[in-house]
């Protein structure tokens, strides 16, 4: 092998190295920067109006409004949403919490992404066209690979550290 070689070969392992790192950055502190995002419109009244038709079609959670309000619920799912980015953000102290949060998180969007197949209107006007509410919902689908891609790096880290 020539030193040219080696050099590019040295190069593209750097590269790959920092693209890496910028990129779990980025999903892990994108995914936090979402979900209290989410979480905290969850504390206005028109987000609770707007999730209604969510919640109330969903086998999953349209119990919650037997127990709380339209109102009490969407602030129960932001309290859940905004405890979940903080233990995410606590990747360098706290590994394994993390790895927690990250795995709420996957429970969260498997959820919404349910309710795609509960939802009327979602597949309007018919599959694979998606109305307003889907195109909102199917972006969960890349949420859930960034909050699995987490969860695994945090236990990796978590494991290091035992």
């Amino acid at each position: 092998m020539n030193t040219s070689t080696t050099l590019r070969g040295t190069v593209q392992a750097d590269t790959a190295a920092l693209l890496t790192k910028v990129g779990t950055g980025i999903a892990r502190y994108g995914l936090v920067a979402i979900l209290l995002l989410i979480g905290g419109l969850k504390f206005t009244h028109a987000e609770a109006i707007g999730i209604q038709p969510l919640i109330a079609h969903s086998p999953l959670m349209s119990w919650m409004y037997s127990v709380g309000s339209v109102d009490g619920v969407s602030h129960f799912i932001g309290t859940i949403e905004i405890t979940v980015a903080l233990l995410i953000a606590s990747r360098p102290i706290l590994p394994i919490a993390s790895a927690i949060g990250s795995s709420l998180a996957i429970g969260t969007f498997l959820t919404t992404l349910s309710f795609m197949l509960s939802t009327p209107g979602v597949w309007d006007p018919g599959f694979p066209l998606l109305s307003g509410t889907g195109a909102f919902l199917i972006k969960d689908l890349a949420l859930l690979g960034a909050a699995v891609f987490t969860a695994g790096e945090a236990l990796a880290a978590a494991a290091r550290r035992a």
